[in-house]
């Protein structure tokens, strides 16, 4: 019974381990490219009318594979924690590509501060310490 419990805990350290090489791998790729198209954009300031639109559309697909990415963690996880997480995660996503609302962006604003004070007073430090140690 103990190694059962003992290889599950391998398994999820695996997985833990998996997603956040594939989140660095992503958030590198991610870095790369805005440099690039930062560089590209300085470039065809006045020649390429809505070349900003491309930058969206990649933006929209790779944070949608991060929220993705996060929701595997919290489904291999199930901790309070990770939940804020994903849900932080997935309103950010939402301000970053729709700004054609103000009101929108200042509840998804509101909303993100609502869930780190509810991380900050609801959620137990012991939950939060468990979860650092795991992340190592």
């Amino acid at each position: 019974m103990n190694t059962q419990k003992e290889a599950n805990h391998r398994i999820e350290h695996i997985f833990r381990w998996i997603l956040h090489f594939i989140e660095r791998v992503i958030a590198a790729i991610t870095l790369i490219v805005l440099i690039g198209a930062l560089a590209v954009e300085l470039y065809h300031l006045f020649t390429q009318a809505g070349y900003l639109g491309d930058i969206d559309i990649y933006l929209h697909k790779v944070l949608t594979i991060v929220v993705g990415l996060e929701f595997v963690r919290m489904l291999i996880d199930t901790t309070p924690a990770s939940i804020l997480e994903v849900l932080t995660v997935a309103i950010t996503r939402h301000v970053i590509l729709n700004h054609d609302n103000y009101w929108s962006n200042v509840a998804c604003v509101a909303c993100i501060a609502g869930l780190f004070a509810i991380r900050r007073f609801l959620i137990r430090r012991s939950e939060l310490k468990e979860e650092m140690v795991e992340m190592e």
